[in-house]
């Protein structure tokens, strides 16, 4: 049997050799001496060729989507080409019915995308955000472990090594909370590759283990200990010996009570927290003061307690560029300058070590157990006081903190349940 055969002309007007086949059994057997330029396959549904500047013949073939996609074969032999060509084409054929992108991607190809988008999110926020704890994961340890890998080809044997060399790693057993953001970064690397089409939707895929060790709850203020430490303010906050002290002390007592008065987040929300994220807002003839605060799980509004309005009164008072503003005036001013900050608008860097300061003077640096007490303490004092005293639901907590409602009533689960129990009884 003779090897159907036309000639033509290329671009360059010189002249090439297609043949066409119309299917591959005694194929390569019976391929002429010198190989033809251009090689059509499969009723003309795979194209083999080869450019005049190339010594690897490419591909070319259509799928069901009607459009024609190429490759390389990487094989400089007519033979092998063929045979890789068509090889290629019924893979794509079968992704494509399994609902999966006709091409493989590496682990690492999604992940670069990935990393991208998250970097693209923490340049639009002024603050640290929780993509910046994915970005890590995925960066410390996905990509070092994943990388050779296709994601769908992951196993959950895979996952269970991969967390067992994880923790080697890291020297320690994670907590609950950091097995929460490995998840959370592996569930965008499968939603990256599904939105991308990489893999399908109803590819089934492992996922990380999250029953991690229980976070050991922050200690906390009890009521009188807060009355205790306010009492306490009132005086330690004049008695600095140094012209810095005189501008550390009342700063640090004011951000005390808002942080009291807000629950919000410190350093994240509270320091990036500026004049014209402030506003009046009026409720049923109440007029409140509304913030809007943005951390590592977005930007939210919440309301201050009125107890609050006085404290930035104070803190008002203090800043010299804002003399010519009144305190009614400074909300609709549009002020982008910050909250917290000296008089000479300075804004240091953190509180931490001045909370030390006054923790010890105070004589409350440590709880009734021993665990040492830290600015994150009274943003824990802000939602158990809150459950106690029944002033705000469950949900509500949630959205004015910035959690979900599932985390508040894990971390404070003893005291949701003495409410309960009490609305019950």
């Amino acid at each position: 049997m003779s090897l159907p055969k036309s000639k033509g002309k290329t671009k360059n007007n010189t002249p090439h050799t297609t043949t066409t086949y119309r299917s591959l059994p005694h194929l390569i057997a019976r391929l002429p001496t010198t190989a033809p330029t251009i090689i059509h396959l499969r009723d003309g549904e795979v194209v083999v060729y080869r450019r005049s500047r190339s010594l690897l013949y490419q591909c070319r073939f259509k799928l069901a989507d009607g459009k024609w996609h190429r490759y390389s074969t990487g094989r400089a032999s007519v033979e092998n080409a063929i045979a890789r060509a068509c090889e290629m084409y019924d893979e794509a054929r079968f992704r494509q019915r399994m609902g999966l992108a006709h091409r493989t991607h590496s682990f690492a190809q999604i992940a670069a995308i990935t990393l991208q988008d998250l970097r693209k999110r923490m340049d639009a926020s002024t603050t640290r955000t929780s993509y910046h704890d994915y970005a890590s994961c995925i960066e410390r340890y996905f990509l070092p472990y994943f990388k050779d890998y296709r994601l769908e080809d992951i196993t959950a044997a895979d996952i269970r090594a991969f967390e067992q060399w994880r923790d080697k790693v890291s020297n320690r057993a994670p907590k609950h909370s950091t097995l929460q953001n490995f998840a959370s970064a592996w569930n965008r690397l499968i939603n990256t590759a599904i939105d991308n089409g990489y893999i399908s939707e109803r590819a089934t895929l492992p996922r990380l283990n999250t029953k991690g060790q229980a976070s050991n709850p922050r200690p906390a203020f009890s009521k009188d200990e807060i009355d205790t430490l306010l009492a306490f303010m009132s005086e330690w906050r004049t008695q600095g010996k140094v012209s810095t002290e005189h501008e550390m002390r009342p700063l640090l007592c004011d951000y005390v009570e808002i942080l009291l008065h807000t629950g919000i987040r410190h350093g994240t929300e509270a320091m990036n927290l500026c004049w014209h994220h402030i506003h009046w807002h009026t409720d049923k003839g109440v007029r409140y003061l509304r913030l809007w605060v943005s951390g590592k799980t977005g930007g939210r509004w919440l309301i201050a307690r009125h107890a609050a309005v006085d404290v930035f009164r104070r803190l008002h008072s203090r800043q010299r560029d804002l003399d010519n503003v009144s305190f009614d005036d400074i909300f609709t001013e549009r002020c982008t300058k910050p909250v917290f900050r000296f008089s000479t608008g300075y804004q240091p860097p953190n509180l931490n070590g001045a909370f030390g300061r006054l923790m010890r003077d105070s004589g409350l640096l440590r709880d009734i157990d021993g665990k040492k007490r830290t600015l994150y303490s009274l943003r824990h004092t802000y939602a158990t006081l809150a459950l106690l005293t029944g002033d705000i639901d469950i949900h509500t907590l949630a959205r004015q903190m910035g959690n979900s409602v599932l985390m508040i009533e894990r971390h404070y689960s003893k005291l949701t349940a003495t409410m309960a129990a009490e609305r019950l009884a």
